[in-house]
């Protein structure tokens, strides 16, 4: 049994934002569409779920980056 959606069980429910992590853009999350399913209209790269598993790696990686170049 899959409580909460989702194949993985994350469940983040319909509403929110797709980000690319390429170039920034954001758009509202279509409900039954999955954001890695969806290419940025932009630059064409896919698109992340904004505060998923993903979207908190790429963030952390880019924190770390910063603090390397201080």
């Amino acid at each position: 049994m899959n409580i909460g959606g989702g194949r993985h069980g994350r469940g983040m429910g319909p509403i929110g934002y797709c980000i690319c992590l390429r170039c920034g853009y954001r758009v509202r999350k279509i409900p039954g569409i999955r954001c890695l399913d969806m290419k940025c209209p932009k630059c064409g790269a896919a698109m992340v779920r904004e505060g998923s598993y993903h979207h908190q790696l790429y963030l952390e990686r880019m924190k770390n980056k910063k603090l390397k170049e201080k």
